[in-house]
């Protein structure tokens, strides 16, 4: 029989391990995986506040497709349309002209995005938290505020650069927050010029709570924890402008910020704007619990989703409740589709996805955090530890595990590298300034 051909569209949690389970349960003679993504790797989320404040290195927060997926081919490059109808992808590479790809099973894991909101000065100073590159740049971006606020004899510039302003109450907003003030609190011991409470880290959500995966008690608990370290909680509270770097709030406050991150949550990837595939009024693709995408009644033959940019109904609640986009629900997700798609190929029927949200840990800095697993609620040094224990578990391949331990284990006996590398965002700027262009020399 002639192998079907899988394509996989986006290499996140989804994607890459979709990917690793269809390559390992099907022949070369049943099936060819192809994995289109722009980056040459997929980032596992949970590690980038750790990456950024500097707990483990950066590389190691991220998982190399190419070494991963031996067995499926990897296509570097952007799909930039995705004709159902036709089963056809037309795929723009890094390089060179575009090509199309044709399938017989497509799987639509393109993730999601940062979701803005048209708020004057946002684009022109906000830092989204959502890749491995924001993450390192704000690293080197708030250790470069404490040397500028070390370098300056002016009071008002270095309230400017030591106030940082993080918009958005999730567990990204929370575990950035937390680890950023715990990396800047740790590098300050080598700036004499300044003292921890020089700092102010300002925390903007605009619902009356944070961490909306857990309790209320735990998320007050969290308040509780980050308001002894002398953050500045704003509940109720929206971002209305920061043009100029001056942010203004809604509750009538006004004060000059030198960092201003947006974790306000996300929405699906524009890319699923291209496509002919049926969405729901959030601009998600619509699935039933098999995975498979749907339009209205009808499955959509060939067709599958999951993750962020997918409405997967929860049958662990009731009816009409979708299961949230996180990366627990994804890699579960990918497994169970990936079993799915292997069954229609050899003739069985789908098994529908069904998992009970295990809970959530979120870090708070160094040996301190705060979690709800099953109903069990943990604090501290304990939840710490199972964050840790838990994405450790969670990262795939056993090269990235042994690398991330090796990262903590160092970090038990070694001080915390605070050394800003801004120098990685605009590389040229000295060659430039030492070189001369020279007109090209025609005829």
């Amino acid at each position: 029989m002639n192998p079907k051909r899988i394509l996989v569209v986006g290499a996140g949690h989804v994607g890459l391990y979709a990917a690793l389970r269809l390559s390992k349960k099907l022949s070369s003679l049943e099936a060819e995986v192809i994995v289109v993504d722009p980056q040459p790797h997929m980032t596992y989320q949970p590690f980038l506040p750790e990456a950024s404040a500097g707990n483990i290195s950066p590389r190691h927060s991220v998982v190399p497709l190419r070494r991963e997926l031996r067995r499926c081919t990897v296509v570097a490059g952007a799909v930039t349309r995705l004709e159902h109808d036709r089963k056809v992808a037309t795929v723009q590479p890094i390089a060179g002209p575009t090509r199309e790809i044709a399938y017989d099973h497509v799987i639509v894991a393109p993730g999601s995005v940062s979701r803005t909101l048209p708020i004057p000065g946002l684009h022109e100073n906000g830092i989204g938290f959502k890749t491995i590159g924001e993450a390192i740049y704000l690293r080197n971006h708030v250790l470069a505020r404490l040397d500028l606020a070390a370098a300056t004899s002016d009071p008002d510039v270095r309230r400017r650069e030591l106030t940082f302003v993080f918009v958005g109450g999730g567990y990204a907003g929370i575990e950035a927050l937390a680890e950023m003030e715990d990396m800047a609190r740790d590098a300050l011991r080598y700036y004499p010029e300044l003292k921890p409470e020089d700092m102010r880290w300002v925390l903007v959500e605009a619902t009356q709570r944070v961490l909306p995966e857990v309790d209320r008690d735990m998320g007050a608990y969290t308040v509780q924890q980050l308001l002894k370290r002398n953050m500045d909680i704003r509940l109720d509270t929206r971002l209305e402008s920061c043009v100029d770097g001056v942010v203004k709030l809604s509750d009538g406050d006004s004060f000059p910020a030198g960092t201003i991150v947006w974790t306000a949550g996300v929405k699906p990837s524009p890319l699923l704007d291209k496509t002919d595939l049926p969405r729901g009024e959030r601009g998600h693709i619509t699935c039933i619990p098999t995975l498979q995408v749907v339009d209205g009644d009808k499955v959509v033959e060939g067709a599958w989703s999951a993750g962020d940019c997918a409405a997967v109904p929860d049958l662990t609640k009731p009816p009409g409740a979708y299961c949230s986009p996180s990366a627990q629900h994804a890699v579960r997700q990918a497994a169970r589709m990936a079993d799915n798609i292997a069954n229609v190929i050899r003739g069985r029927e789908p098994v529908e996805y069904k998992h009970k949200h295990a809970g959530s840990v979120a870090s708070l800095g160094l040996h301190k955090g705060v979690g709800q697993v099953y109903g069990i609620k943990v604090k501290g040094l304990p939840a710490w530890v199972m964050h840790r224990t838990y994405h450790m578990s969670r990262i795939p391949s056993f090269n990235r595990k042994v690398r991330v331990v090796v990262d903590w284990t160092l970090a038990f006996f070694l001080r915390r590298e605070a050394v800003a590398l801004g120098q990685l965002h605009e590389p040229r700027v000295e060659f430039l300034e030492a070189s001369a262009p020279v007109p090209s020399r025609q005829g």
